[in-house]
């Protein structure tokens, strides 16, 4: 962070020199004043900066990448696993949960401090995974919250903003306070400068175009070590070292066979996995660690999960090598824990879930309304579309659009009537035989038209049962 606050100092310098320079014929003495203001405005931009991350920094990485905040009601398993790592960290609270819609599965995690923390998990992440290593993955961003990552990686997110506008308004603004003022040697000599000036031009010219591309390096190279930390407390908090693995091991090779996403260069340090590992630009943006030294140390942990049992699976992978002083500094405090078994009880239409449940939550941002018809088949009917009725592409069976809701429902959706427990099953007793909504016991708001045929109905997002009573 000193080294990117140097960079800045400097570019704010070299700009200040060359705004001197191309105004006429300075002196040495001239450029200096110039450096000194431009110092000035690069410590503005630096406490600037600082404040911006501070009071809005991690929304604006969150808005930069069109990520959306959801309910445990959008999207029940991606919420209580969140929930349950939250748990196990140790955490008050959980922290808030985004979507983003992407090709590539990963997630990150920004934020101040735990208690004004963010995660954020791409569709494509929640469709690949299973729980377990959905788990992992979680447990890995909430250990960059509770290591207080966020906070540090947020400021430098903002601050290579700031650096990379400085040099936009060099690069856009230079040439046209150049034009018209042709630098002349020989009147700098005149006024006690001779080759010195021309020098100074020289080195704060480079300096000016390379600050962008140093401070971004630097940038990359803070998130490194810090991921190994993550691993290990991701293996502590879910005491199932292997989810993790699993879960890294996708996410690679899901990028090596697509375009890796839609990439933003502020968020890739901060996501769990580097997007650009798979590609030859990798060697240029090294802001992670090996992806299969990582999984190698995660399954040298054998039957721990502890620290302890990280660092002794780091020394036999990497050797000497690899030299993390915070995992060292826990590992002399830290208590052996036993690994987990895997979930025996897995469900074997677990992947059509997950992905029915992130498609499903995407087509509900984009406005799309789910018909569910009697031949089990989810028909979608575009926001745009005014038609009442839709027919059922596999059946033919004609189907009834449900109204939309207005603003004044969607408010006071707490307050709509919900269903009731009797025997296990979820009942509902229908108070009119015209179109009303129920809330289900997840949350989810369900609509039945006039004249509803059936005696029960399924819920979109928790797949419940629900038994109709018809109106007395």
């Amino acid at each position: 962070m000193l080294a990117m606050g140097v960079v800045l100092l400097s570019l704010g310098a070299s700009i200040g020199i060359l705004a001197v320079s191309w105004r006429g014929e300075p002196t040495i003495d001239d450029q200096l004043v110039g450096a000194f203001f431009g110092v000035l405005v690069g410590i503005a931009t630096w406490i600037g900066s600082w404040i911006y991350s501070a009071v809005d920094g991690d929304r604006a990485i969150l808005r930069s990448v069109g990520a959306r905040e959801i309910e445990k009601k959008d999207h029940p398993r991606l919420w209580n696993v969140v929930e349950e790592m939250s748990i196990a960290a140790g955490m008050n609270g959980m922290p808030r949960v985004y979507i983003i819609d992407d090709s590539a599965p990963n997630a990150f995690a920004v934020g101040r401090t735990p208690e004004k923390s963010s995660v954020a998990f791409t569709s494509t992440l929640l469709r690949t995974l299973t729980r377990d290593e959905l788990q992992g993955v979680a447990a890995h961003e909430i250990g960059h919250i509770v290591n207080e990552d966020i906070r540090f990686m947020t400021q430098a997110a903002v601050l290579v903003g700031g650096v990379e506008l400085l040099s936009r308004f060099f690069i856009r603004v230079g040439p046209f306070a150049a034009r018209g003022r042709r630098f002349s040697g020989g009147g700098a000599k005149k006024n006690g400068g001779g080759g010195g000036v021309a020098i100074l031009m020289a080195i704060a010219f480079v300096v000016a175009l390379l600050s962008p591309i140093v401070i971004r390096m630097l940038y990359y190279a803070c998130s490194r070590t810090r991921e190994y930390l993550a691993d290990a407390s991701a293996a502590q908090f879910t005491r199932y070292p292997e989810g993790l693995a699993s879960a890294l091991e996708k996410i690679v090779a899901h990028q090596r066979t697509s375009n890796g996403g839609e990439l933003n260069g502020a968020v890739v340090p901060l996501y769990i996995v580097n997007p650009l590992e798979a590609t030859k630009l990798a060697a240029y943006s090294s802001t992670h660690p090996p992806t299969d030294s990582r999984v190698r140390i995660l399954r040298a942990m054998g039957g721990g999960a502890s620290f302890v049992d990280y660092e002794a699976a780091v020394k036999k992978v990497e050797g000497d090598r690899l030299r993390l002083p915070a995992l060292e500094l826990a590992a002399r405090t830290g208590e052996r824990l036993n690994t987990r078994a895997a979930d025996p009880n897995q469900d074997p239409f677990e992947a059509v879930k997950r992905a029915r449940a992130a498609i499903d939550l995407i087509d509900s941002f984009a406005g799309f309304t789910p018909i569910l018809c009697l031949c089990g088949l989810r028909v979608k009917t575009p926001p745009e579309s005014t038609a009442s009725h839709v027919g059922c592409p596999r059946c033919g069976r004609v189907l009834d659009v449900p109204k939309p809701e207005t603003e004044q429902q969607k408010v006071r959706q707490s307050s709509l009537p919900s269903t009731s427990d009797t025997d296990g099953q979820q009942h509902y007793t229908r108070a009119t035989d015209d179109w009303e909504a129920f809330s289900c016991n997840c949350g989810q708001t369900i609509q039945l038209g006039a004249g509803y045929p059936l005696d029960y109905t399924i819920c979109a997002k928790c797949d419940r049962r629900i038994e109709i009573t018809p109106a007395s």
